[in-house]
């Protein structure tokens, strides 16, 4: 039976939850259910009984904050693999959720829930609200996911073409669907050379082309701060459904990227590079990525808090050219 997750939850989804999942215990019943922050790609909710609370996560044929974007619906299924395939490496799993259940017909997956937290997007206004240590324990988690010896993953390959065409594609159309003068009065004009420059639209397309392919290193897919959470606990990774084969310097450029786009001095960006130190890494494809990881956070849908004036974002946008043009 497929069940869909809904506040408020229906007596079917409760019977599921206790029948097919076990996760109602005797004498546990659920006291609360509620939205579990701001999920962009899926539904999340926080479930509370009277012996604890617990995460339930569903994907849909389309994203769930932008219900115009069709999404691949069997991404929860990908999300699943990452956790059971870093389940036996006890520091990648203690920085992330532990699954609870999984039922692949409704794509729906029990997560423990890692109780008061944040995510670190108000790094974009306040570049002090991340420390040396939790830069460096983000590349410390991304350093050990990318030394796995993964024979196997998911493709995931609709959620790549899907991603894909947001980082490669969208932002450099010359007819965007999005008015960027809507997010700040002026930004439009400023994208505008960017997307009639066919020398960087080509380098693009032949990074995009890359990302497509199927490489050996497990990613997370998605590495920015909207999947940092920071508890009392320390950090603590989220929304794996982005993970496939490929490329490790595409996760590392994200998270760079993020970092520069905070505001984060370039000693500390520097700080995460010599934490994952590696020679296995191609320096100017790294640079590549995190080039085109701005651009189309500045110039496509996918929009960031970002307190930067124009000034500052056309600045931030011929950095990142340079980077996507540095051979």
């Amino acid at each position: 039976m497929k069940i869909k997750l809904e506040l408020p939850l229906g007596e079917d989804v409760i019977h599921f939850l206790a029948d097919k999942f076990n996760l109602l215990s005797p004498g546990e019943t659920i006291l609360k259910a509620e939205k579990a922050g701001e999920g962009n790609m899926n539904v999340v909710l926080r479930i509370t009984t009277n012996f604890r609370s617990v995460i339930l996560k569903q994907s849909r044929p389309f994203v769930h904050k932008y219900p115009q974007i069709p999404a691949p619906f069997e991404r929860i299924s990908v999300e699943k693999a990452f956790y059971d395939t870093i389940a036996g490496q006890t520091r990648l799993a203690s920085m992330t959720p532990s699954p609870l259940a999984f039922d692949e017909e409704s794509q729906l997956l029990a997560l423990e829930d890692l109780g008061a937290s944040s995510d670190f997007t108000a790094i974009y206004s306040d570049s002090a609200k991340i420390t040396d240590s939790e830069i460096v324990r983000l590349a410390e988690f991304l350093f050990e996911l990318h030394s796995l010896q993964v024979d196997s993953f998911p493709s995931n390959t609709p959620m790549k073409v899907l991603n894909h065409a947001h980082i490669f594609s969208i932002p450099f159309l010359e007819t965007p669907p999005i008015n960027l003068n809507s997010v700040q009065p002026g930004l439009e004009e400023i994208a505008q050379p960017f997307r009639y420059d066919n020398v960087l639209k080509k380098a693009i397309g032949v990074i995009g082309n890359r990302y497509l392919l199927t490489g050996k290193t497990l990613l997370h897919g998605d590495f920015y701060p909207g999947s940092w959470l920071k508890s009392a606990d320390g950090i603590y990774i989220i929304d794996t459904e982005f993970a496939f084969l490929g490329d490790r310097e595409f996760d590392l450029g994200v998270l760079i990227a993020h970092l520069a786009m905070a505001g984060i001095e370039e000693g500390k960006i520097h700080l995460a590079l010599e934490t994952y130190e590696t020679t296995e890494l191609i320096l100017s494809l790294l640079r590549n990525y995190a080039g085109v990881e701005i651009l189309r956070r500045l110039f496509g849908v996918a929009q960031l808090p970002l307190m930067l004036t124009l000034e500052e974002k056309f600045k931030l946008a011929n950095l990142a050219k340079t980077m996507i043009l540095d051979a």
